[in-house]
């Protein structure tokens, strides 16, 4: 069984598209913990494995995931989700709902941590540049 949605990309354009995220959303999520402010918060990244440490607000973990040519999520709130390249979106989708990983990011931080968050990832051919 085919997996719904899945990137229909080359391995190359792969690991280009996804080394773009994941740098941009450690830079986003590193310059948000610096405004912030709080010691309880931190952000690692390591493997193409992405850990935000949000003390009581929980751990997301962001990773590659090659062999599927995705990007999969682990949030405190909205638990797994896949995200497959989409290239009419020009963005990391998750089939089953449409949004986007930016997306979803900028709408539970935001919740979560009470203020405003834009991590920034509207499109990925912009992290490329």
């Amino acid at each position: 069984m085919t997996p719904i949605g899945r990137s229909h990309i080359s391995l190359e354009k792969y690991h280009l598209l996804s080394d773009a995220t994941m740098d941009a959303l450690l830079e986003s999520l590193e310059n948000l913990l610096d405004v912030l402010g709080n010691p309880s918060y931190e952000v690692e990244y390591h493997s193409g494995v992405l850990t935000l440490s949000l003390g009581e607000h929980g751990t997301y973990v962001i990773n590659k995931q090659p062999p599927n040519k995705q990007i999969w999520l682990s949030s405190p709130f909205s638990g797994p989700k896949r995200y497959d390249y989409s290239e009419a979106d020009d963005n990391w989708v998750y089939s089953r709902d449409g949004l986007a990983l930016g997306n979803l990011m900028n709408a539970e931080l935001s919740n979560a941590l009470q203020q405003d968050v834009d991590l920034r990832l509207s499109t990925i051919s912009a992290q490329l540049d």
